[in-house]
């Protein structure tokens, strides 16, 4: 993205959360990025989804001012808010850097999320690599949604890529997130030949969402295409309500509201079953 006048790139960042131990190894800094190409009615970040800056209005700071200027400068408040800040480069390593101390003493370091890090693949590729010349772990979180060539770039900047593998029927995960099945899996296979030279840990991820993907026969489909490629981990991600007062919040449709997390049974059935085919699970990660 390059912004207007200007020709320094800059990623539109919507969150930089520090001491996060659910995204690779060690106390991690998660940049999560805006935009993403799916639906995922289950999206526990809502406001990632539209590249688009927007506003939003907190009504548990708001004053309720006589007149509100709808201006997040000058709110007095903070109620209102934008979703989605332009950083630099130099910004972004600005506040990854406050937390040096914590990468070195746990073997952390920094986590590329979102949305959909290959939205802005661009910057995503210049910060990894601003990233690994001063000296940091790095990883992304993705869907493989995205141009092949720049998800090989992205994997090869990565000491860990955590890759989320959801709707495995095509048809079905066309008509319900609008993802190409073929092609995520075409990038998965790509990014595991990499791998073999670049020494990238690739760590495959089963979300656990009830009516969707959170049965035997979605987790098996999944387990016969990992078969190949001997590797030794999956994390199984369980559907939670963490995001559901966002959709509220930016006036979003919430399809899942009314939906049960799933119960510890279900999800060690899940965990059996998987490791019985010889992987080391982690719930979460």
């Amino acid at each position: 993205m390059m912004c207007d006048g200007q020709t320094e790139a800059f990623g539109r960042i919507f969150n930089i959360q520090r001491y996060s131990l659910n995204d690779g190894e060690g106390i991690r800094t998660v940049v999560f990025f805006k935009g993403c190409p799916l639906r995922c009615p289950w999206c526990a970040n809502p406001e990632s989804r539209s590249l688009h800056q927007v506003h939003v209005r907190r009504l548990s700071k708001c004053l309720h001012c006589d007149v509100c200027q709808e201006d997040v400068v000058e709110c007095p408040s903070g109620a209102y808010e934008q979703v989605g800040q332009d950083m630099t480069l130099a910004e972004v390593l600005t506040e990854i850097a406050k937390d040096d101390l914590f990468y070195q003493t746990s073997g952390g370091g920094v986590t590329l999320s979102g949305g959909e890090v290959l939205s802005q693949a661009p910057f995503a590729i210049v910060l990894l690599e601003a990233l690994k010349a001063r000296g940091y772990r790095t990883a992304i979180e993705t869907s493989g949604h995205g141009n092949a060539q720049q998800l090989l770039q992205i994997g090869a900047l990565c000491d860990e890529v955590l890759f989320d593998f959801k709707i495995m029927d095509a048809a079905r995960a066309k008509t319900v997130i609008g993802s190409n099945v073929e092609r995520i899996l075409e990038n998965f296979q790509s990014l595991m030949a990499q791998s073999k030279t670049t020494g990238t840990k690739v760590i495959p991820r089963l979300p656990l969402i009830p009516g969707y993907t959170l049965d035997i026969v979605n987790v098996d489909k999944v387990l016969n295409f990992l078969c190949p490629f001997a590797l030794d981990q999956i994390h199984l991600l369980p559907f939670h309500q963490f995001g559901a007062s966002k959709y509220e919040l930016l006036g979003m449709a919430y399809q899942l509201k009314d939906v049960d997390v799933p119960t510890h049974a279900e999800v060690n059935a899940i965990r059996a079953h998987v490791e019985a085919q010889g992987y080391t699970v982690t719930i979460g990660g």
